[in-house]
């Protein structure tokens, strides 16, 4: 099992500060699954206006940050770095849920299984959860294009 920090993140994923969602990565076997964690603080952007009375991070942002683990586990799997012509798509996502908000404080663990590879579309199952609380779960299909 690989880990992942900062640095070797940011070989992968071409997202940077504030939509880099992606802190470290502690658990990867490659064509199999990932684990990654994302530190929620009070300093994220997204909070002044999301909501001003209550701190709760976007769902779509919680489902981009699944999706840029899921990114790390193909790349990984596929044993190659993204250049400045691949880009990592999403293609669809199906029974999104969210059972509980993520407030700052949060750490969100980011899981992702690789379900199924069919003409380059990946499929994913994907949660996030806080402590051994769900917060959120789904299926993601992904797909990698060049540019």
């Amino acid at each position: 099992m690989s880990i992942m920090d900062i640095n070797e993140i940011r070989e992968y994923l071409p997202h940077r500060y504030p939509f880099l969602l992606v802190d470290r990565v502690i658990e990867l076997e490659p064509g199999k699954r990932i684990r990654a964690i994302k530190n929620v603080t009070a300093n994220e952007p997204f909070f002044q206006g999301h909501f001003p009375h209550f701190s709760v991070m976007p769902g779509v942002l919680i489902i981009e940050a699944l999706a840029q683990a899921a990114a790390l586990l193909s790349f990984k799997t596929l044993g190659k770095k993204p250049d400045d012509k691949t880009v990592y798509y999403f293609a669809g996502i199906d029974g999104a849920r969210f059972k509980r908000p993520i407030v700052p404080g949060d750490q969100l663990i980011l899981e992702a299984e690789l379900l199924q590879e069919r003409r380059g579309l990946v499929k994913f199952a994907v949660r996030a959860l806080v402590g051994d609380a769900l917060a959120c779960e789904a299926e993601l299909l992904c797909t990698m294009r060049s540019i």
